[in-house]
């Protein structure tokens, strides 16, 4: 009994964090990089909103389709919702670093709108919170595999690292260096996209993971994307493991989600560098 309860549960439930917290945190940095703002992550421009927004969308319209569809779905809105937040970035007429993620959450909250006016009038309310809110109780083996897919996500990431790093500097120097720089954002935005989209698909949203993570690893190894793309992975995974057992233990035996002490634990980080970043750093 206590070998299948380890085959059923606690590993899936651990590969699960594992695999979600890493993804996350790398989409965190690759957002970062091609947004050139540390303030930015999926969870602040709009990006799981969106995804939430697909999810709801396609519950009201095929409420039977298969998980694959909507996570398809879903991380179609998630690109749609980032790029609506980069053309609302590039109409602004200055770019304070402040600025930028006050946008994006300005326009994350205007999609959570949507999406609870279209879950309440459709009675999907309880299904709208249980992907917006990251909780890992309910993952067991057969209902977690698709987060293998965030983990070939990664892999590629890694691959076109350097070409994220050069993406980063701005579409000039991109050009001089070769780059595309329009096709390197569009593959990153995508990753993310997808990362986002099969995150909360699987297991709910994190927030500010992806935010947390990559500013301490760039604090500690800068802002080489191939040197610290491995480091965010690890610090990513380890980071919502941690979560994950304080919120088993904080009111043992009952559990708080994950998501709540992320939520918590990420929101202090993001006033901390409010207060304490300087002022000319981009």
């Amino acid at each position: 009994m206590s070998w299948e309860v380890f085959w059923v549960s606690r590993l899936p439930r651990t590969l699960a964090i594992v695999l979600a917290g890493a993804a996350l945190a790398v989409s965190g940095l690759l957002m970062q990089l091609l947004v050139r703002n540390r303030f930015v992550e999926p969870s602040t421009v709009g990006t799981t909103e969106a995804a939430g927004l697909g999810l709801v969308v396609v519950t009201m319209l095929a409420p039977g389709a298969p998980l694959m569809a909507k996570m398809l779905v879903a991380a179609c809105f998630a690109l749609a919702g980032t790029w609506l937040f980069l053309r609302v970035v590039r109409l602004m007429p200055v770019r304070e670093i402040i600025l930028v993620p006050l946008i994006g959450l300005m326009l994350g909250g205007v999609l959570a709108a949507i999406t609870t006016f279209l879950a309440f009038h459709n009675d999907l309310l309880q299904t709208l919170n249980s992907w917006m809110t990251g909780d890992f109780s309910g993952v067991l083996r057969g209902r977690y595999e698709m987060l293998w897919l965030v983990a070939a996500l990664v892999a590629v990431a890694f691959v076109a690292a350097d070409r994220f790093t050069v993406a980063g500097m701005g579409e000039t120097f991109s050009l001089n260096a070769g780059i595309n720089h329009r096709w390197v954002m569009g593959v990153g935005l995508s990753i993310v996209s997808l990362i986002s989209a099969v995150v909360v698909v699987t297991v709910g949203v994190i927030p500010f993971l992806g935010l947390v993570v990559p500013n301490v690893i760039s604090r500690m190894l800068g802002d080489n994307a191939r040197r610290g793309l491995p480091w965010v992975a690890v610090m990513g995974a380890g980071l919502v493991l941690v979560c994950d057992i304080l919120g088993r233990l904080i009111r043992y035996p009952y559990e708080i989600p994950v998501g709540t002490v992320m939520g918590v634990l990420g929101a202090g980080f993001f006033l901390y560098m409010l207060l304490r970043k300087p002022s000319h750093e981009r």
